[in-house]
């Protein structure tokens, strides 16, 4: 190569480009430099203009290679859908942000931490889109699978003797009963009382850790109570 002869990053800046292009752009840039440069033409300049062809021609001997594809955009990453236990357990309507857009989704109930929702169409270009689904702890609920998780308080005497006892489950009253001698800590399986079924997935069960409360009532104290609120003087007098 001769003395004179232009490097391949000296090419690019001769025909006034940052850097290595594709062969297009590099053919339109060598045009209108080595027009502009044409020592026949106003302005024009005979050395830059051999500086030009001498570029040109070290571009064609190695440095023109097809334009790299611009790298594409990642899609937005898809909002998390958070529900509370007792959400997942019924069902609910949430308002969800996806690319600045605001899309009221319905949510069936059954839904597992994990899973995905699917929005069909509801892409830009109508394409589905799929929510993660995430059950967060709320209202002393927490959940595991399908299944559901709460603590009770009862009377030390119930887990110490055993007996009946009254849970509020976020279904209403349950009654278990506890037997005498058990370990602590005690724990309740209620069947059915989870996530409902989904598919050929099952119901869960409703976990209740019980907790020594000095406080509670016992079963009996308790059905004492409420006979007392129940049958009044005045019922009794009746």
């Amino acid at each position: 190569m001769r003395a004179d002869t232009p490097t391949l990053s000296e090419a690019w800046t001769l025909l006034g480009l940052d850097g290595p292009t594709g062969p297009e752009a590099a053919t339109a840039a060598f045009r209108a430099a080595v027009k502009a440069a044409r020592p026949d033409m106003p302005g024009g300049d005979a050395e830059q203009f051999r500086l030009i062809i001498a570029a040109w021609r070290v571009l064609q001997a190695g440095g023109l290679h097809p334009a790299l594809p611009a790298p594409k955009r990642r899609p937005a990453p898809a909002p998390v859908v958070s529900l509370t236990p007792l959400e997942a357990v019924t069902g609910a309507t949430k308002t969800v942000i996806y690319r600045r857009r605001k899309l009221q989704v319905r949510i069936p109930a059954g839904l597992r931490s994990g899973e995905h929702l699917r929005l069909r169409g509801a892409g830009r270009e109508g394409e589905d889109i799929y929510l993660p689904v995430l059950i967060r702890a709320s209202g002393g609920l927490s959940v595991l699978g399908a299944d559901l998780f709460m603590t009770a308080a009862v009377s030390e005497r119930v887990l110490q003797d055993g007996g009946r006892v009254e849970i509020e489950t976020h279904v209403g009253s349950r009654t278990a009963w506890v037997v005498a001698g058990l370990q602590s800590p005690v724990r309740l399986c209620l069947k059915g009382l989870g996530l409902p079924a989904r598919g050929t997935r099952p119901a869960g069960r409703l976990f209740v850790t019980l907790t020594p409360a000095a406080d509670a009532p016992s079963a009996a104290e308790d059905l004492l109570a409420r006979f007392t609120r129940v049958w009044t003087p005045e019922r009794l007098a009746a």
